[in-house]
């Protein structure tokens, strides 16, 4: 069912991403794949807020239903568009003043998340991969202080309450990295990753955000590029025993199941750029990430053959962004105004304490 002048065609299964800052033609024929359900946008793709929103709108008006739009924005060091917008804290800023006043850090959570949402979806944007809910256990080189807290439930509560401030907004919330990512020093980006803890220890700590979570409505999981050979040779990402044994029928997960990037150093061992999405998609993934690597999405929109079910593409769906915003009149917003006045404060703290 494709999309031409008004015909209607399904969501596809895999993300791709851009070169530049607005649609070319090999843009447009990649995206009008049906295998393609959307776009990841980086800050190569932003230049200013008016080029954004023509951007977004030229992408969702290819196609309907309309193809999603992502982005990796969930403060700190990982924050795709910075001119324009509020600058977020890295999460581990909320994970201090969690130490300091528990409840106040849950209104200052659930304010970040409402804010990061409203200033995104004002601009075009579905969704962000965020919250990450792996916990800090120190050594991580690619979690670091994007994680809340060292505890599991200092991290399931202050990301359920971010998640609660991106719903209010009217933004899907994507938990990562599952089962949890932040005990290992590797980075996946760059390396092969291996957690050899055993089921039981992972379940005890690192899942227990994720079950906090899929508790309250939980839109969206990434699986993390990790091998944990005490349950699976394979990373979790490309793992049934993980997607399909643990996480839709232990923790009764019922959202999208997002892969993370399949060009990562971690992903690429296990076969052809072809080969990886459909292990992917075989292993329980809704949607699978395809990014800076233009030859690999050529490569699986010409060579994988994959028909999603109904009810994967129903996950997707929901997914699209339910809030809507208008980045002119935001300032305006009263919403708008304590959530900045607090992140600025966050900011500034934050600021004050690493010159100290």
């Amino acid at each position: 069912m494709q999309k031409i002048d008004g015909q209607a065609m399904s969501l596809g299964s895999v993300m791709v991403d851009l070169e530049g800052t607005s649609l070319q033609s090999v843009d447009i024929e990649r995206l009008m794949d049906p295998l393609v359900a959307g776009v990841i946008l980086f800050s190569r793709n932003f230049k200013s807020i008016v080029q954004i929103q023509a951007l977004t709108k030229s992408i969702h008006d290819l196609r309907h239903p309309k193809l999603l739009i992502a982005i990796d924005h969930e403060g700190g060091r990982v924050q795709r568009f910075r001119q324009g917008f509020t600058h977020i804290p890295s999460m581990r800023v909320l994970g201090e003043l969690y130490e300091k006043d528990e409840k106040h850090s849950y209104a200052v959570a659930e304010k970040v998340g409402w804010l990061l949402a409203a200033e995104l979806l004002s601009v075009g944007i579905d969704f962000s991969f965020a919250p990450v809910v792996d916990l800090d256990y120190g050594g991580s080189k690619v979690i670091g202080d994007r994680a809340f807290h060292s505890h599991p439930i200092a991290v399931g509560n202050l990301s359920f309450h971010l998640m609660q401030g991106m719903h209010k907004a009217g933004m899907a919330s994507v938990a990562k990295h599952f089962p949890g990512h932040g005990f290992i020093e590797a980075d996946t980006h760059l390396e092969v990753a291996v957690d050899q803890r055993p089921f039981a220890e992972i379940q005890q700590h690192d899942m227990q955000p994720f079950l906090r979570l899929i508790e309250h409505g939980l839109d969206a999981v990434m699986p993390a590029h990790v091998i944990y050979p005490q349950m699976d040779s394979l990373p979790a990402g490309f793992s049934e025993v993980w997607l399909q044994v643990v996480l839709r029928k232990q923790c009764h997960f019922e959202g999208a199941i997002i892969s993370d990037d399949m060009s990562m150093k971690a992903a690429t061992e296990f076969g052809s750029a072809a080969q990886r999405v459909l292990k992917a998609l075989q292993a329980g993934c809704d949607l699978v990430l395809v990014c800076n690597d233009s030859l690999a999405v050529d490569e699986v929109l010409s060579k994988v053959n994959w028909h999603a079910n109904a009810l994967s593409h129903a996950r997707l769906i929901r997914l699209h962004a339910h809030g809507k915003f208008n980045y002119q009149k935001l300032q305006y917003d009263p919403l708008w105004q304590a959530a900045v006045t607090v992140v600025n404060q966050l900011n500034q703290t934050n600021d004050q304490q690493e010159l100290i």
